[in-house]
Protein backbone atom coordinates (compact mmCIF):
# COMPACT_ATOMS: atom_id res chain seq x y z
CA UNK A 1 0.00 0.00 0.00
CA UNK A 2 1.18 3.49 -0.83
CA UNK A 3 1.80 6.24 1.68
CA UNK A 4 -1.02 8.02 -0.20
CA UNK A 5 -3.57 5.43 0.89
CA UNK A 6 -6.41 7.06 2.79
CA UNK A 7 -5.28 10.56 1.89
CA UNK A 8 -7.85 13.15 0.81
CA UNK A 9 -6.46 14.79 -2.30
CA UNK A 10 -7.70 17.83 -4.18
CA UNK A 11 -6.54 17.95 -7.79
CA UNK A 12 -6.68 21.34 -9.49
CA UNK A 13 -6.69 21.24 -13.29
CA UNK A 14 -6.02 24.39 -15.30
CA UNK A 15 -6.42 25.25 -18.96
CA UNK A 16 -3.39 23.76 -20.65
CA UNK A 17 -2.96 21.05 -23.26
CA UNK A 18 -1.39 18.85 -20.58
CA UNK A 19 -4.82 18.62 -18.93
CA UNK A 20 -5.34 15.37 -20.82
CA UNK A 21 -2.76 13.83 -18.44
CA UNK A 22 -4.92 14.74 -15.45
CA UNK A 23 -7.22 11.82 -16.18
CA UNK A 24 -4.25 9.46 -15.86
CA UNK A 25 -3.14 11.23 -12.67
CA UNK A 26 -6.60 10.81 -11.10
CA UNK A 27 -6.59 7.13 -11.96
CA UNK A 28 -3.14 6.61 -10.42
CA UNK A 29 -4.06 8.46 -7.21
CA UNK A 30 -7.26 6.44 -6.80
CA UNK A 31 -5.31 3.25 -7.45
CA UNK A 32 -2.96 4.27 -4.62
CA UNK A 33 -5.95 4.32 -2.28
CA UNK A 34 -6.51 8.08 -2.16
CA UNK A 35 -9.88 9.84 -2.21
CA UNK A 36 -9.73 12.39 -5.01
CA UNK A 37 -11.83 15.47 -5.72
CA UNK A 38 -11.19 17.54 -8.83
CA UNK A 39 -11.55 21.30 -9.36
CA UNK A 40 -11.36 22.60 -12.93
CA UNK A 41 -10.84 26.18 -13.93
CA UNK A 42 -13.69 27.20 -16.28
CA UNK A 43 -11.40 27.18 -19.33
CA UNK A 44 -9.94 23.78 -18.44
CA UNK A 45 -13.20 22.17 -19.56
CA UNK A 46 -12.09 22.93 -23.13
CA UNK A 47 -9.23 20.47 -22.68
CA UNK A 48 -10.71 17.68 -20.50
CA UNK A 49 -14.33 16.91 -19.69
CA UNK A 50 -15.78 16.87 -16.17
CA UNK A 51 -17.48 13.58 -17.06
CA UNK A 52 -14.14 11.86 -17.60
CA UNK A 53 -12.68 13.10 -14.34
CA UNK A 54 -15.80 12.46 -12.27
CA UNK A 55 -15.99 8.90 -13.62
CA UNK A 56 -12.38 8.22 -12.67
CA UNK A 57 -12.49 9.98 -9.31
CA UNK A 58 -16.00 8.77 -8.39
CA UNK A 59 -16.70 12.30 -7.15
CA UNK A 60 -18.47 15.28 -8.67
CA UNK A 61 -16.10 17.60 -10.51
CA UNK A 62 -16.38 21.27 -9.55
CA UNK A 63 -15.50 24.34 -11.62
CA UNK A 64 -17.57 27.23 -10.27
CA UNK A 65 -18.91 28.58 -7.00
CA UNK A 66 -22.51 27.81 -7.98
CA UNK A 67 -24.43 25.49 -10.27
CA UNK A 68 -25.87 27.91 -12.81
CA UNK A 69 -28.31 25.30 -14.12
CA UNK A 70 -29.85 24.70 -10.68
CA UNK A 71 -30.86 27.84 -8.83
CA UNK A 72 -31.65 25.80 -5.69
CA UNK A 73 -28.28 24.11 -5.50
CA UNK A 74 -25.93 24.85 -2.63
CA UNK A 75 -22.80 26.83 -3.42
CA UNK A 76 -19.44 25.09 -3.61
CA UNK A 77 -17.75 26.19 -0.41
CA UNK A 78 -14.07 26.79 -1.17
CA UNK A 79 -13.25 26.99 2.55
CA UNK A 80 -14.68 23.53 3.25
CA UNK A 81 -12.85 22.12 0.24
CA UNK A 82 -9.56 23.63 1.33
CA UNK A 83 -9.90 22.30 4.86
CA UNK A 84 -11.05 18.85 3.63
CA UNK A 85 -7.83 18.11 1.76
CA UNK A 86 -4.72 16.40 3.11
CA UNK A 87 -2.89 17.33 -0.10
CA UNK A 88 -3.59 19.80 -2.91
CA UNK A 89 -2.05 19.07 -6.32
CA UNK A 90 -2.34 21.54 -9.20
CA UNK A 91 -1.46 19.77 -12.43
CA UNK A 92 -1.19 21.13 -14.98
CA UNK A 93 -0.44 24.52 -13.50
CA UNK A 94 -0.44 27.22 -16.19
CA UNK A 95 1.42 30.51 -15.98
CA UNK A 96 -1.93 32.29 -15.66
CA UNK A 97 -3.10 30.28 -12.64
CA UNK A 98 0.30 30.33 -10.96
CA UNK A 99 0.38 34.13 -11.26
CA UNK A 100 -3.06 34.35 -9.64
CA UNK A 101 -1.94 32.04 -6.83
CA UNK A 102 1.11 34.23 -6.20
CA UNK A 103 -0.87 37.47 -6.10
CA UNK A 104 -4.05 36.17 -4.42
CA UNK A 105 -6.24 36.96 -7.44
CA UNK A 106 -9.06 34.55 -6.55
CA UNK A 107 -11.40 35.01 -9.48
CA UNK A 108 -12.27 31.30 -9.72
CA UNK A 109 -13.04 28.38 -7.44
CA UNK A 110 -9.62 26.75 -7.82
CA UNK A 111 -7.60 29.77 -6.67
CA UNK A 112 -10.09 30.60 -3.90
CA UNK A 113 -9.76 27.02 -2.61
CA UNK A 114 -5.97 27.25 -2.82
CA UNK A 115 -6.05 30.37 -0.62
CA UNK A 116 -8.17 28.49 1.95
CA UNK A 117 -6.07 25.31 1.97
CA UNK A 118 -4.10 24.43 5.11
CA UNK A 119 -2.45 21.33 3.64
CA UNK A 120 0.74 20.92 1.58
CA UNK A 121 0.31 22.27 -1.96
CA UNK A 122 2.17 20.79 -4.94
CA UNK A 123 2.14 22.40 -8.37
CA UNK A 124 3.34 20.94 -11.68
CA UNK A 125 3.98 23.75 -14.19
CA UNK A 126 3.08 23.20 -17.82
CA UNK A 127 3.79 25.91 -20.39
CA UNK A 128 5.84 26.67 -23.45
CA UNK A 129 9.60 27.14 -23.31
CA UNK A 130 9.65 30.96 -23.51
CA UNK A 131 6.90 31.26 -20.91
CA UNK A 132 8.71 28.88 -18.57
CA UNK A 133 11.94 30.87 -18.84
CA UNK A 134 10.35 34.32 -18.61
CA UNK A 135 11.56 36.37 -15.59
CA UNK A 136 7.98 36.89 -14.39
CA UNK A 137 7.45 33.11 -14.28
CA UNK A 138 10.67 32.59 -12.34
CA UNK A 139 9.55 35.25 -9.83
CA UNK A 140 6.17 33.49 -9.53
CA UNK A 141 7.91 30.18 -8.79
CA UNK A 142 10.10 31.80 -6.15
CA UNK A 143 7.14 33.53 -4.52
CA UNK A 144 5.04 30.37 -4.40
CA UNK A 145 7.94 28.39 -2.93
CA UNK A 146 8.40 31.11 -0.30
CA UNK A 147 4.79 30.45 0.72
CA UNK A 148 5.72 26.81 1.36
CA UNK A 149 4.31 25.43 -1.88
CA UNK A 150 6.27 22.62 -3.54
CA UNK A 151 7.14 22.69 -7.23
CA UNK A 152 7.23 19.51 -9.28
CA UNK A 153 9.66 20.66 -11.98
CA UNK A 154 8.68 20.59 -15.61
CA UNK A 155 10.66 18.27 -17.85
CA UNK A 156 12.54 18.74 -21.10
CA UNK A 157 10.85 17.56 -24.28
CA UNK A 158 8.66 18.38 -27.24
CA UNK A 159 6.12 21.11 -26.44
CA UNK A 160 2.72 21.90 -27.95
CA UNK A 161 4.28 24.72 -29.98
CA UNK A 162 6.68 22.30 -31.62
CA UNK A 163 9.67 23.68 -29.74
CA UNK A 164 11.98 21.42 -27.79
CA UNK A 165 12.84 22.50 -24.27
CA UNK A 166 11.77 22.70 -20.64
CA UNK A 167 8.14 23.34 -19.81
CA UNK A 168 6.55 19.95 -20.37
CA UNK A 169 4.47 18.83 -17.35
CA UNK A 170 5.97 15.93 -15.45
CA UNK A 171 4.40 12.59 -16.33
CA UNK A 172 1.60 11.44 -13.98
CA UNK A 173 3.63 8.48 -12.71
CA UNK A 174 6.52 10.83 -11.89
CA UNK A 175 4.20 13.26 -10.12
CA UNK A 176 2.90 10.48 -7.88
CA UNK A 177 6.42 9.23 -7.12
CA UNK A 178 7.63 12.77 -6.40
CA UNK A 179 4.83 13.34 -3.88
CA UNK A 180 5.29 9.92 -2.23
CA UNK A 181 9.02 10.53 -1.82
CA UNK A 182 8.47 14.05 -0.53
CA UNK A 183 6.02 12.82 2.11
CA UNK A 184 8.26 9.95 3.21
CA UNK A 185 11.38 12.11 3.61
CA UNK A 186 9.56 14.22 6.19
CA UNK A 187 8.16 11.31 8.20
CA UNK A 188 9.51 10.88 11.75
CA UNK A 189 10.71 7.27 11.33
CA UNK A 190 12.30 7.74 7.91
CA UNK A 191 15.60 5.87 7.74
CA UNK A 192 14.80 3.70 10.76
CA UNK A 193 14.75 -0.08 10.47
CA UNK A 194 12.25 -1.69 12.82
CA UNK A 195 11.85 -5.38 13.60
CA UNK A 196 8.48 -6.43 15.03
CA UNK A 197 7.29 -9.87 16.11
CA UNK A 198 3.58 -10.65 16.17
CA UNK A 199 1.00 -13.34 16.71
CA UNK A 200 1.26 -16.71 18.46
CA UNK A 201 3.62 -19.59 17.91
CA UNK A 202 2.36 -23.14 17.37
CA UNK A 203 4.37 -26.00 18.84
CA UNK A 204 3.59 -29.32 17.17
CA UNK A 205 2.42 -32.40 19.10
CA UNK A 206 2.02 -34.48 15.98
CA UNK A 207 1.24 -33.75 12.29
CA UNK A 208 -2.28 -32.64 13.29
CA UNK A 209 -2.21 -31.03 16.74
CA UNK A 210 -0.22 -28.26 18.37
CA UNK A 211 0.14 -26.21 21.55
CA UNK A 212 -0.70 -22.56 20.97
CA UNK A 213 -2.52 -19.57 22.38
CA UNK A 214 -5.31 -17.16 21.44
CA UNK A 215 -3.11 -14.33 20.14
CA UNK A 216 -4.54 -12.85 16.93
CA UNK A 217 -1.50 -10.74 16.02
CA UNK A 218 -3.61 -7.55 15.90
CA UNK A 219 -1.29 -5.54 18.13
CA UNK A 220 1.88 -6.50 16.26
CA UNK A 221 0.32 -5.85 12.86
CA UNK A 222 -0.98 -2.49 14.10
CA UNK A 223 2.56 -1.60 15.18
CA UNK A 224 3.93 -2.63 11.78
CA UNK A 225 1.33 -0.66 9.82
CA UNK A 226 1.68 2.49 11.91
CA UNK A 227 5.49 2.29 11.84
CA UNK A 228 5.40 1.99 8.04
CA UNK A 229 3.01 4.96 7.82
CA UNK A 230 5.58 6.94 9.83
CA UNK A 231 8.28 6.14 7.28
CA UNK A 232 10.05 3.16 8.84
CA UNK A 233 11.41 0.18 6.97
CA UNK A 234 9.67 -2.67 8.80
CA UNK A 235 10.42 -6.38 9.06
CA UNK A 236 7.41 -8.12 10.58
CA UNK A 237 8.06 -11.64 11.85
CA UNK A 238 4.65 -13.18 12.31
CA UNK A 239 3.34 -16.42 13.71
CA UNK A 240 0.07 -17.82 12.30
CA UNK A 241 -2.37 -14.91 11.89
CA UNK A 242 -5.21 -13.74 9.66
CA UNK A 243 -4.08 -10.11 9.91
CA UNK A 244 -2.69 -8.28 6.87
CA UNK A 245 -0.05 -5.62 6.23
CA UNK A 246 -1.10 -2.45 4.44
CA UNK A 247 2.18 -1.02 3.18
CA UNK A 248 4.66 -2.28 0.62
CA UNK A 249 7.54 -1.10 2.84
CA UNK A 250 6.75 -3.95 5.26
CA UNK A 251 8.71 -7.15 4.76
CA UNK A 252 6.56 -10.00 6.13
CA UNK A 253 8.37 -13.10 7.41
CA UNK A 254 5.97 -15.92 8.28
CA UNK A 255 6.95 -18.48 10.91
CA UNK A 256 5.15 -21.14 12.92
CA UNK A 257 7.20 -22.27 15.91
CA UNK A 258 9.18 -20.46 18.60
CA UNK A 259 12.41 -21.83 17.13
CA UNK A 260 11.57 -20.43 13.70
CA UNK A 261 10.75 -17.05 15.24
CA UNK A 262 14.00 -17.16 17.24
CA UNK A 263 16.04 -17.81 14.08
CA UNK A 264 14.25 -15.10 12.07
CA UNK A 265 14.61 -12.55 14.87
CA UNK A 266 18.34 -13.21 15.27
CA UNK A 267 18.83 -12.91 11.51
CA UNK A 268 17.06 -9.53 11.39
CA UNK A 269 18.07 -7.97 14.71
CA UNK A 270 21.70 -6.96 13.93
CA UNK A 271 20.57 -4.45 11.28
CA UNK A 272 17.58 -3.12 13.23
CA UNK A 273 17.48 0.25 14.97
CA UNK A 274 14.38 -0.66 16.96
CA UNK A 275 13.03 -4.10 17.89
CA UNK A 276 9.52 -4.54 19.30
CA UNK A 277 8.68 -8.06 20.42
CA UNK A 278 4.92 -8.21 20.74
CA UNK A 279 4.48 -11.87 19.78
CA UNK A 280 2.92 -14.28 22.28
CA UNK A 281 5.65 -16.92 22.05
CA UNK A 282 4.95 -20.33 23.58
CA UNK A 283 6.99 -20.85 26.76
CA UNK A 284 7.07 -24.64 26.34
CA UNK A 285 6.96 -27.16 23.52
CA UNK A 286 6.58 -30.96 23.42
CA UNK A 287 9.90 -32.65 24.05
CA UNK A 288 9.17 -35.11 21.28
CA UNK A 289 6.88 -34.69 18.26
CA UNK A 290 5.00 -37.77 17.14
CA UNK A 291 5.50 -38.63 13.48
CA UNK A 292 1.96 -40.01 13.22
CA UNK A 293 -1.31 -38.72 14.65
CA UNK A 294 -1.59 -39.61 18.33
CA UNK A 295 -4.51 -41.98 18.85
CA UNK A 296 -7.00 -41.57 21.66
CA UNK A 297 -6.49 -44.78 23.61
CA UNK A 298 -6.03 -44.07 27.31
CA UNK A 299 -8.08 -42.09 29.84
CA UNK A 300 -5.03 -40.02 30.80
CA UNK A 301 -2.37 -38.65 28.49
CA UNK A 302 0.97 -37.41 29.79
CA UNK A 303 2.81 -34.77 27.83
CA UNK A 304 6.49 -34.02 28.45
CA UNK A 305 7.40 -30.39 27.75
CA UNK A 306 10.65 -28.46 27.47
CA UNK A 307 11.31 -24.75 27.50
CA UNK A 308 11.42 -22.84 24.24
CA UNK A 309 14.13 -20.31 23.44
CA UNK A 310 13.65 -16.97 25.23
CA UNK A 311 13.88 -14.69 22.20
CA UNK A 312 13.63 -11.43 24.13
CA UNK A 313 16.31 -12.34 26.68
CA UNK A 314 18.66 -13.62 23.99
CA UNK A 315 18.39 -10.33 22.08
CA UNK A 316 18.90 -8.37 25.29
CA UNK A 317 22.21 -10.16 25.78
CA UNK A 318 23.57 -9.23 22.35
CA UNK A 319 22.01 -5.80 21.75
CA UNK A 320 24.35 -2.92 20.92
CA UNK A 321 22.72 0.18 19.44
CA UNK A 322 19.18 -1.24 19.25
CA UNK A 323 16.22 0.12 21.23
CA UNK A 324 14.67 -3.11 22.50
CA UNK A 325 11.01 -3.28 23.52
CA UNK A 326 9.24 -6.23 25.10
CA UNK A 327 5.61 -6.95 25.88
CA UNK A 328 4.43 -8.42 29.18
CA UNK A 329 0.94 -9.86 29.65
CA UNK A 330 0.28 -10.22 33.36
CA UNK A 331 -2.64 -11.33 35.52
CA UNK A 332 -1.21 -10.36 38.93
CA UNK A 333 1.47 -8.09 40.42
CA UNK A 334 1.65 -6.42 37.00
CA UNK A 335 4.04 -3.57 37.77
CA UNK A 336 6.46 -5.65 39.86
CA UNK A 337 6.58 -8.44 37.30
CA UNK A 338 7.00 -5.95 34.46
CA UNK A 339 9.89 -4.14 36.18
CA UNK A 340 11.62 -7.45 36.89
CA UNK A 341 11.34 -8.47 33.23
CA UNK A 342 12.62 -5.06 32.10
CA UNK A 343 15.81 -5.37 34.14
CA UNK A 344 16.41 -9.09 33.79
CA UNK A 345 16.18 -9.04 30.00
CA UNK A 346 18.12 -5.79 29.47
CA UNK A 347 15.26 -3.95 27.78
CA UNK A 348 14.74 -0.27 27.00
CA UNK A 349 10.97 -0.45 27.42
CA UNK A 350 8.26 -2.82 28.58
CA UNK A 351 4.70 -2.57 27.25
CA UNK A 352 2.61 -3.95 30.06
CA UNK A 353 -0.81 -5.52 29.42
CA UNK A 354 -3.18 -6.82 32.05
CA UNK A 355 -5.95 -9.34 31.43
CA UNK A 356 -7.76 -7.74 34.38
CA UNK A 357 -8.65 -4.67 32.30
CA UNK A 358 -11.90 -4.51 30.35
CA UNK A 359 -11.82 -4.22 26.58
CA UNK A 360 -8.38 -5.80 26.19
CA UNK A 361 -6.87 -9.21 25.59
CA UNK A 362 -6.33 -11.58 22.69
CA UNK A 363 -8.46 -10.84 19.64
CA UNK A 364 -9.82 -7.53 20.96
CA UNK A 365 -9.73 -4.41 18.77
CA UNK A 366 -8.72 -2.28 21.74
CA UNK A 367 -5.91 -2.41 24.24
CA UNK A 368 -4.80 -0.72 27.43
CA UNK A 369 -1.09 -0.50 28.11
CA UNK A 370 1.34 0.91 30.63
CA UNK A 371 4.89 1.72 29.53
CA UNK A 372 7.72 0.91 31.94
CA UNK A 373 11.17 2.45 31.41
CA UNK A 374 14.50 1.65 33.13
CA UNK A 375 14.42 4.94 35.05
CA UNK A 376 11.31 3.67 36.90
CA UNK A 377 9.17 5.97 34.81
CA UNK A 378 5.65 4.57 34.50
CA UNK A 379 3.42 5.91 31.70
CA UNK A 380 -0.16 4.60 31.73
CA UNK A 381 -2.61 4.98 28.86
CA UNK A 382 -6.38 4.57 28.68
CA UNK A 383 -8.20 1.97 26.57
CA UNK A 384 -7.71 2.79 22.89
CA UNK A 385 -7.96 1.23 19.45
CA UNK A 386 -4.87 -0.87 18.84
CA UNK A 387 -3.58 1.38 16.07
CA UNK A 388 -3.77 4.34 18.45
CA UNK A 389 -1.93 2.28 21.07
CA UNK A 390 0.70 1.50 18.44
CA UNK A 391 1.07 5.20 17.69
CA UNK A 392 1.52 5.97 21.41
CA UNK A 393 4.22 3.30 21.74
CA UNK A 394 6.11 4.46 18.64
CA UNK A 395 5.92 8.11 19.67
CA UNK A 396 7.33 7.20 23.09
CA UNK A 397 10.20 5.38 21.39
CA UNK A 398 10.86 8.38 19.14
CA UNK A 399 10.96 10.68 22.16
CA UNK A 400 13.40 8.46 24.04
CA UNK A 401 15.53 6.57 21.52
CA UNK A 402 18.39 9.09 21.63
CA UNK A 403 17.84 10.19 25.20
Amino acid sequence: MSILSGKKILLGVTAGIAAYKSAILVRLLVKKGAEVKVILTPSAKEFVTPLTLSTLSKNEVLSSFTDEENENAQWNNHVELGLWADLFIIAPATANTLSKMATGNSDNLLVATYLSAKCPVYFAPAMDLDMYQHPSTEKTFDKLKSFGNIIIPATHGELASGLIGQGRMAEPEDIVSFIENDIVKNLPLRGKKIMITAGPTYEALDPVRFIGNHSSGKMGYALANIAASMGAEVTLISGPSHQTVRFDTISLVKVTSAKEMYDAAHKTFPKADIAILSAAVADYRPKTVAKQKIKKKEDAFNLHLEKTEDILASLGRIKKHQFLVGFALETENELDNGKTKLQKKNLDLIVLNSLNDKGVGFGADTNKVTLLAPNNKVTPFSVKEKEEVARDILQYILDNIDA
